[in-house]
């Protein structure tokens, strides 16, 4: 490539934060930060593709900084980075490699070849720095323009009202069939009126994306000709991905204007994000940003200068480095205050309490720094709390701001449905999972209940296999989790059977209920609503076609269960008693009754041995209204009718005792897994203590209705 004199560049000192490009002064101020650089240049890279090198000869506290006059916002740019370049110490500095500058908002180009970004010669632990230079093969940083169209008010739903429901920006809408077709599978395509009504509908409080961060595909994908369609593979912490922007440059605009979308129809937008590693992979991976700038300051190492991998991913960012803190807590706060993002789910978040990968620490200066900031405190904060070692498992150990995906009850509801364990765990789950976070703080919402999710089977494939079905991922079927918990009641995969076919979809309300009419806060996961297959394949990460992107076309399964689905949220959110902000503790209740109760089929309460009977296939869960702890937006307690859910797991129908009058006088059957679309097939007024069958595998909700107080 042609190189450019720098010789007659006005540059001037500027300052050293924020760091990034920022447009000021009739120029471009540039901070990029390298506590081992020896010299830094910023390289100006025209349309034709010719490089303009600048010094930045100014460093302060670490940042190497620069205002250059005459740049404007769409000038692309990377760095060089001058310093050592020393494995056996972690370091890698080779100003052959034109690096990504990790503030960049906005990032273009893709890598292309791979052998131009490789860093090295031979062994990339033993190695010499390759002179091969990276430019017109690898991204490139893009000086944005600030401000953008409104994001909106912020919806600020309350957490026990909360429906999170987790979506891919591009699988979403790619074959919608009522979105023009330069807008699906874009972010403008998630603000299309007809995306914003499905969400409506349903009955949907918040969206959360899985990643938007810039990010590129992997080594091993780009060698098999794939392409990584999750996304978490981060290259930028502060650009939104190109990919999903209708015109291209124009991803940031597109993004606020989704936000500014769904939050006037009060959606809440979470993001996925990725702080556990990035695109890099291990050490011999490409450098095209982090590596090259400072390995040590961004990438857990041994001490022999060896890169850590607790991640599963080739690379962990360290967590206790002040350089990621900073990056992390810098990033969250433009989505947040730039971006009108509302929350985040925190990918592997246990890597953020393992500084310099050891024990985790729910007060680690990461996730401190995280919980303690003024903007970010008050955001919807979720920790998935596991990485890929043993020591990261760590379902309920995070401090009291983090709601976590809770992988027990994901656990526990798929084994309760397909028969193979006792009531005792399901009842915890239930209500609320006292047992995991009523210990440190924290409130029974903080429990984000789940079923299904991106990786792992739709709820379809769930009860359609027995295993995994991964061979289209170019693995032999090595990958992918082989703890399913699923079951595929007779035959694998598609059937005729209609016998099959209608266990299948009432397996399929039963935990879709279970998961609504749970205390703490349901995630859903797109499509299943609309029965939604993946074949088999329970992790279709590299897989951006059919196999992941959502079928809208209607066929009379997919409407009854969408039907039933929407019902379902409907009866959630009309009955506050069922989403309750505190745990139960057995109180005294208006009613003279304890404000929870437990029951058996011959309607007496459970007694201890009870509870570890294993054989056990039904519960009865009553849940005294009149002490609903739930409150309105302003407040203000709001009370509710009583409810009993009977659940039933057995395979054959079982004969259930309704409570004694003391609990209800009359019960009214609300929703009924029997019938496909949820209506009970018996909705008369039942008395207490009348005897009622529940058809095997199945789960019964009743209203018990509150006194009249004028009566």
């Amino acid at each position: 490539m042609a190189i450019r004199p720098a010789t007659d560049t006005d540059v001037l000192p500027g300052r050293p934060f924020p760091l990034g490009a920022h447009s000021e002064a009739g120029g471009t101020r540039f901070a990029v930060t390298s506590a081992v650089a020896e010299a830094v240049q910023l390289c100006l890279i025209s349309e034709d593709g010719s490089e303009r090198r600048i010094e930045l000869t100014e460093r302060t506290f670490g940042v190497w900084h620069g205002l250059v006059k005459g740049v404007t916002p769409g000038q692309r740019y990377g760095y060089r980075i001058h310093g050592p370049y020393d494995p056996s110490r972690g370091l890698r500095c080779n100003p052959a490699k034109l690096l990504v500058d990790p503030y960049a908002r906005q990032i273009t180009g893709r890598l292309t070849s791979l052998h131009a970004a490789q860093g090295f010669v031979g062994d990339p632990n033993r190695s010499t720095a390759s002179t091969v230079d990276s430019l017109g093969s690898v991204p490139l940083s893009v000086v944005s323009s600030p401000g953008g169209p409104d994001t909106g008010v912020k919806p600020e739903v309350p957490f026990e009202e909360s429906v999170i429901y987790e979506l891919h920006v591009k699988g979403f809408t790619e074959q919608h069939p009522f979105i023009p077709e330069q807008l699906r599978g874009t972010y403008l395509g998630l603000a299309h009126p007809v995306t914003i009504e499905h969400l409506t509908r349903l009955g949907v409080t918040s969206v959360e994306l899985l990643p938007v961060h810039s990010f590129v595909d992997e080594p091993s994908l780009i060698r098999a000709g794939r392409h990584n369609y999750w996304g978490y593979s981060p290259l930028g912490f502060f650009a939104p991905h190109a990919g999903y922007a209708s015109v291209p440059g124009r991803e940031v605009e597109e993004f606020r204007t989704m936000v500014a979308a769904l939050h006037a129809a009060n959606i809440e937008v979470i993001l996925d994000v990725v702080f556990n590693h990035t695109c890099e992979g291990g050490p011999d991976g490409p450098t095209l940003s982090f590596r090259g700038l400072d390995a040590p300051a961004y990438y857990l190492h041994t001490k022999r200068g060896h890169m850590a991998d607790i991640t599963g991913c080739g690379n962990t960012i360290e967590a206790a480095s002040p350089t990621v803190v900073r990056m992390v807590t810098d990033s969250l706060r433009y989505w947040t205050t730039e971006l009108g993002v509302d929350g985040f789910r925190f990918d592997l978040a246990s890597t953020l309490g393992r500084p310099h990968g050891g024990m985790f620490d729910r007060d680690s200066t990461m996730l401190t720094a995280i919980t303690t900031d003024p903007v970010l405190s008050r955001c919807k904060l979720i920790a998935e709390p596991w990485d890929a070692t043993g020591e990261g498992y760590r379902v309920g150990d995070f401090g009291a701001q983090w709601a976590e995906w809770n992988g027990r009850y994901r656990d526990s509801v798929r084994d309760f449905w397909r028969g193979v364990t006792g009531v005792r765990d399901l009842a915890y789950r239930l209500s609320g999972s006292s047992d995991l976070y009523d210990h440190n703080l924290r409130r029974p919402w903080q429990s984000i209940n789940f079923v299904t999710a991106h990786d792992g089977f739709t709820l379809r494939d769930l009860v359609s296999y027995d295993g995994k079905h991964n061979e289209a991922n170019g693995e032999d079927n090595r990958d992918g989790t082989n703890d399913n918990r699923s079951w595929n009641h007779g035959v694998e995969g598609d059937t005729t059977d209609e016998a099959i076919l209608a266990l299948r979809t009432r397996q399929a309300r039963n935990m879709l209920a279970t998961l609504l009419l749970s205390t703490g806060t349901p995630m859903l996961t797109a499509g299943d609503e609309m029965w939604r297959t993946q074949s088999g394949n329970n992790n279709a990460y590299c897989l951006d076609d059919e196999t992941s992107w959502i079928d809208w076309t209607p066929s009379p399964s997919s409407q009854d269960f969408l039907d039933f689905a929407r019902s379902v949220v409907r009866v959630r959110a009309n009955g506050p008693a069922l989403r309750q902000p505190e745990f139960f503790e057995g109180r005294t209740t208006p009613s003279g009754a304890p404000d929870l109760i437990w029951f058996r089929p011959d309607g007496e309460e459970f007694g201890e041995e009870d509870w570890f009977d294993e054989d056990r296939r039904t519960l009865t869960m009553w849940i005294d209204g009149s002490n609903s702890q739930a409150r309105n937006r302003v407040g203000e307690l709001v009370t509710d009718h009583s409810w009993l859910l009977i659940l039933h797991a057995g395979a054959e129908p079982a004969e259930v005792v309704l409570p004694g009058p003391e609990y209800g006088e009359t019960y009214k059957p609300t929703l009924d897994t029997s019938t496909a679309d949820g209506t009970p097939a018996h909705p008369g007024v039942l008395e207490a203590k009348s005897r009622v069958t529940l058809p095997e595998r199945s789960l019964l909700l009743l209203r018990a209705p509150r006194p009249d107080p004028d009566n």
